[in-house]
């Protein structure tokens, strides 16, 4: 299997992050890279530079106005006097108010467009953020060129993407990788793509963006958003609307589970996957549903993710013959990141 990665993609190192009004160190560091690389080596699989994203690409998911954000908003920030070291928002607009006061137009002010363009502070954007960010996004999209050929790959995409929607970062995401992926497989010829979320948080920018396609079935595993990240969405009644409607499928899973209700809940994704039959999978593949992860809220073994891995690379690619591109999404746990990897890509290759 091919891997996509560019060394571009440490150059973000986000500082702040904030949980239950505490300040703490962010846990979206270089290292959860460098452990997964590390681990791709020492199995011996290929490591390839992607060529670079072109903004053509990036604007099949995402605004215009967003990218251009993303791609100005520390240089902008940094003029100012007396700001910090990174673009994090104070404020944000009310659900119940026009954003900005104008309909579907964004603040003059940057730091207005850090709260129009944001969904948290788990998202703060550096001088180098927008590089990796888009290094990552190039990853993504190599990948899913190499399935529309016919053969699996792995995007080791850092920072991830599966918290942001057209034009909203949050989470630690920035660019939706995973979105970019499907949209290039049809772009390529793919009719249907199916998408596979396991990450222990909801994928809820991957569901706004496809919420009414019925080209593409959204499939997502997560703790319950009652009580965990990020908290609005994802919940089994949520399953698309208009023409999407019956094509997003939410498994919201109690708070501490484990392995056995894991898996289940996998199988049955992977059954609602066959059944659509589609013509390439998209995998978010997150790690933070490790029982050791410091953001879990599952309690999945690194067996679990061994059995994971072999029911989707069995399951779904034998099942619907599937090529699968990979996507890497989150997983914080650095010491322990490149053996749950070791662990997936052995039960997914048989």
């Amino acid at each position: 299997m091919k891997v996509f990665w560019h060394d571009a993609q440490l150059g973000h190192t986000p500082r702040f992050f904030l949980t239950r009004g505490v300040v703490m160190p962010n846990f979206e560091v270089p290292a959860r890279a460098e452990a997964l690389l590390a681990a791709c080596q020492a199995m011996g699989l290929e490591i390839a530079s992607p060529p670079a994203a072109e903004r053509d690409a990036l604007l099949t998911v995402h605004d215009a106005e967003y990218l251009d954000f993303l791609k100005g908003a520390h240089a902008a920030w940094s003029a100012l006097p007396d700001m910090g070291p990174e673009v994090v928002a104070n404020t944000h607009p009310a659900p119940d108010a026009p954003r900005g006061g104008v309909p579907g137009r964004a603040p003059a002010h940057i730091v207005g467009q850090a709260g129009w363009f944001t969904a948290d502070a788990a998202c703060p954007i550096g001088p180098r953020t927008w590089e990796a960010a888009s290094w990552a996004a190039a990853g993504a999209l190599a990948a899913a060129a190499e399935t529309a050929a016919g053969r699996s790959a792995y995007a080791l995409a850092r920072p991830p993407g599966h918290h942001a929607d057209r034009a909203r970062a949050g989470g630690h995401c920035y660019i939706n990788n995973a979105a970019l992926a499907v949209e290039r497989l049809l772009a390529l010829g793919a009719k249907r793509v199916a998408m596979l979320d396991i990450d222990s948080h909801h994928g809820n920018g991957t569901q706004a963006i496809f919420w009414d396609r019925p080209d593409v079935l959204f499939v997502s595993l997560h703790g319950d958003p009652q009580r965990y990240y990020p908290w609005f969405t994802g919940h089994a009644a949520e399953t698309g609307g208009g023409a999407g409607d019956g094509f997003t499928v939410n498994y919201p899973l109690p708070i501490g589970s484990g392995d056995a209700v894991w898996l289940a809940a996998l199988e049955d994704g992977l059954a609602r996957i066959r059944a659509y039959r589609a013509d390439a999978l998209v995998l978010s593949l997150g790690f933070d549903a490790s029982v050791h992860e410091p953001l879990n809220a599952l309690s999945v073994s690194a067996d679990g993710f061994a059995r994971a891995g072999a029911a989707i690379g069995g399951g779904a690619i034998r099942g619907a013959e599937l090529p699968v591109t990979i996507v890497q999404e989150g997983g914080y746990n650095v010491d322990l990141l490149g053996a749950l990897l070791t662990r997936f890509m052995e039960g997914f290759g048989g």
